[in-house]
């Protein structure tokens, strides 16, 4: 599988982005696998932000971003998408997105700041 995410920038306090994460390989079915954001912000381990099942209808989130970031996915573009709203300097990373096994894209740089 690979994955390519998008949508990273530079946004102040307050704003809002949305990541993009499109998986594409043969021998990956996306709509069959729980798909996953994650986070490394500098000098920092990898943190999980966000999950989200098969289907779309269960999702889980981190206590830093809930209420703030919504996870959702389309199946039939096999795309998995990370709202952010309300950004905090403390968001400033690098996001992943991921399969539950771990394989992630090469990241988008998220930077929160004024």
């Amino acid at each position: 599988v690979q994955l390519m995410e998008s949508g990273g920038g530079l946004v102040q306090p307050g704003g809002s982005l949305r990541l993009s994460c499109a998986a594409s390989g043969s021998g990956f079915t996306f709509r069959l696998n729980v798909m996953k954001w994650g986070r490394r912000a500098p000098g920092k381990g990898l943190e999980w932000v966000s999950y989200i099942n098969a289907g779309g209808d269960s999702t889980w989130y981190a206590d830093s971003v809930k209420g703030r970031f919504t996870i959702s996915r389309d199946n039939a573009e096999n795309k998995l998408y990370l709202e952010m709203n309300n950004l905090k300097p403390e968001d400033t990373a690098m996001y992943y997105c991921a399969t539950w096994e771990d394989v992630r894209g090469q990241g988008t740089q998220v930077t929160v700041s004024s």
